[in-house]
């Protein structure tokens, strides 16, 4: 991809990397829960490296942006593309946002440490689409994983 691509979302995120609802009681269980789905459904490399290197992101600096929402991230070596999982916490979780309000939320990218420029427009696209408050709105309100994966898919094309 050079960098005159313009990079939707639909191109690292796919159906079944979309958990409605995500079980997780806090900031590290939600993290471990997306890696691990992507582990086991994207065949998404060393997941535990991947955990460390997100966690060691998210202990910098909270990506809990408000609004209920939070954007954690990470770059690896061991990748070869951009990846991302998305779960709604209906009854939302404490992530240390900016906001101080619960996270609801959470959208996991993971990118190629050579993939700055990617991985930065990538964290806008997502962070555009969860600003857009209809569409927030709409998913909080997704009554399943296909439901939420279906108005991302509506949103971005």
């Amino acid at each position: 991809m050079s960098s005159s691509h313009a990079l939707s979302i639909l191109e690292f995120l796919t159906p079944e990397a979309v958990i409605v609802p995500l079980e997780a009681d806090n900031k590290r269980d939600s993290i471990d829960a997306l890696v691990d789905r992507l582990a086991e459904k994207c065949s998404l490399p060393d997941p535990e490296e991947m955990k460390r290197v997100v966690w060691e992101r998210e202990v910098q600096r909270s990506t809990g942006i408000g609004q209920g929402l939070a954007i954690p991230h990470g770059k690896s070596q061991f990748l070869k593309n951009l990846i991302m999982a998305i779960g709604i916490i209906p009854e939302g979780i404490e992530f240390d946002s900016i906001d101080q309000k619960p996270v609801r939320m959470i959208a996991l990218l993971l990118s190629p440490s050579d993939r700055i420029a990617d991985h930065i427009q990538a964290l806008g696209r997502i962070s555009r689409l969860m600003n857009d408050e209809g569409f927030r709105g709409q998913a909080y309100g997704a009554r399943n994983s296909e439901d939420l994966y279906e108005q991302i898919r509506l949103a971005c094309s």
